[in-house]
Parts: C-alpha cells; sequence; structure tokens
C-alpha cells in the first residue's frame, strides 16, 4: 500500500526534475501528474495551491539537495580556490551527464515565474541565500573577514550562475571551465 506521503513525495520527486529540466512554464499538469505516478485529483489534494505550490516547494526541494552536494563538495576541499574548483566540476558533470538539459534548479524556474508568483520568487531567493550564506560560511571560516566573505560568496555564486546559463544556452561547457579558471584566481588572491 502506498502512503500519502509516498506520493507527494513522488511528485515532488518529479516536479522538481521536470522544473529544472525544461521550467515551469513547459511543465504542464497533466505532465506533473504523471510523472509523479499519481492519481489525478492526487494535485491538488497534495498542493491545495496547485502548480504554484508545487513548483515553490519543488524548488526548495531542489534548493536543499543542491545545496547539501554544495556542502560537501567544498568541505572535502583541501583549500578555498580547490572548492570551487570541485563545486564547477560538480556543476559542469551534472550538465553534461544530462545532455545540457539540467543547469541550475532554481534559474529556469525563478527566469520564468519569479516575476509572477511572489511564492516562486521566496523560494528562490531563499535558496540563493542559502547557497550564498554556505559559501559565505565557509570563506569566513577559512579565515575572510565576515564582510568580504559575503562579498566573494555572492560573486562566486552569481559567476557560476550566468556561466551554467551560458554553457546551457550554448550547449558547450566552454563558460564553466573560463570562469573556473577566473575563480581560481580571484579566490586565490583573496586569501593570499
Amino acid at each position: 500500500m502506498v502512503r500519502r506521503t509516498d506520493s507527494r513525495r513522488r511528485m515532488l520527486d518529479s516536479a522538481a526534475e521536470l522544473f529544472q529540466a525544461q521550467g515551469y512554464h513547459a511543465t504542464g499538469l497533466t505532465q506533473l501528474v504523471a510523472a509523479g505516478g499519481a492519481p489525478k485529483g492526487s494535485l491538488y489534494f497534495h498542493f491545495p495551491g496547485g502548480k504554484e505550490q508545487l513548483a515553490a516547494e519543488a524548488v526548495r526541494l531542489s534548493s536543499e539537495r543542491t545545496g547539501e552536494v554544495l556542502r560537501a563538495v567544498v568541505a572535502a576541499a583541501p583549500d578555498p580556490a580547490a572548492a570551487i574548483a570541485a563545486v564547477l566540476d560538480t556543476l559542469t558533470t551534472a550538465l553534461v551527464e544530462s545532455d545540457f538539459r539540467r543547469g541550475c534548479p532554481l534559474a529556469t524556474v525563478a527566469l520564468e515565474a519569479a516575476a509572477e508568483s511572489p511564492l516562486i520568487r521566496e523560494a528562490c531567493d531563499e535558496g540563493y541565500c542559502s547557497w550564498q550564506g554556505s559559501l559565505a560560511e565557509y570563506f569566513t571560516r577559512e579565515g575572510l573577514p565576515v564582510e568580504r566573505a559575503s562579498s566573494l560568496a555572492t560573486v562566486v555564486l552569481a559567476s557560476i550562475e550566468g556561466a551554467l546559463l551560458f554553457a546551457k544556452t550554448r550547449r558547450d561547457v566552454a563558460p564553466l571551465h573560463a570562469i573556473a579558471a577566473h575563480l581560481r584566481t580571484t579566490v586565490e588572491r583573496e586569501f593570499s
């Protein structure tokens, strides 16, 4: 017997995948229900706010998962420059393995729906703030003053986001490699 929470979780998992790969507007309700393997009426049962609520929750789930990966990759690195290089390697590998369909799990939804949905905008903002905060905390632990660490984290995250978008659009990882080299130099200089 399938529990209600299992059905809800499957819908969230499949929605997170679909929104990341296709975006908010290209992902229809029928597709969301079918991909989640749930009966038609279950979408509104589990998500009374409909597609908008499902998208916001899927963005939060994707953000948490990406944040966990980010923290693990950074923690395993021997120094800040290597940490950022490892993050970029991880993201590059994921992009290539998805045949350039899965870039940032927040960017596509944020670009499409954040302006029209405060709920989705808030979920995207929370995700970006969480990632930026994790990087800033890491840089602070590594010796940067709090304000400088926060600024560097913003530059790193914004650079990676832009490179991911550029790479996905071009179907070429060259922008990720270029930003990796630039960020390595930037981060090394900050910690020298």
